[in-house]
């Protein structure tokens, strides 16, 4: 038995599974099993705290876990290996940053949207010269 068959799945670790659907159809997925904090999906990043994670850390190589998520409903655990480089947690910054920036854009769309809207004895309300939005 090799290593990576004796292997197990934990924080850190490089992951490859094959899920398996109600009709027997397989797909492989491989990722990064990482803290909540660090995960990006978009990196292949999965959280240890997501359902995927939660259903496989702890598990050996080989195992076949059942896994409930729209048609699939096992996972089998092909591979796992120490990660070289573990995740760093800047995804939450990352994270932030998009929000802030959604927020942000939302707040303009509002402006925009009353001032279009608005039109008062004095004339009519224009954003353009209102400190910190943002007149793209």
């Amino acid at each position: 038995m090799s290593d990576n068959q004796r292997a197990q799945v934990g924080q850190d670790s490089h992951v490859e599974v094959e899920l398996v659907d109600e009709e027997n159809n397989r797909e492989r997925m491989a990722f990064d099993l990482v803290a909540d904090s660090a995960a990006d999906f978009a990196l292949g990043r999965v959280g240890v705290g997501t359902p995927l994670g939660k259903a496989i850390r702890g598990k050996f190589v080989g195992s076949v876990v059942p896994y409930v998520m729209g048609d699939i409903r096992q996972v089998r655990i092909l591979s796992a290996s120490p990660l070289q480089a573990p995740a760093t947690d800047d995804a939450a910054a990352r994270r932030q940053a998009i929000l802030d920036e959604a927020r942000r854009k939302a707040e303009r769309t509002n402006s925009d949207m009353f001032a279009s809207s608005y039109s008062g004895k004095w004339g009519d309300y224009s954003t353009d010269e209102i400190e910190g939005v943002d007149n793209e």
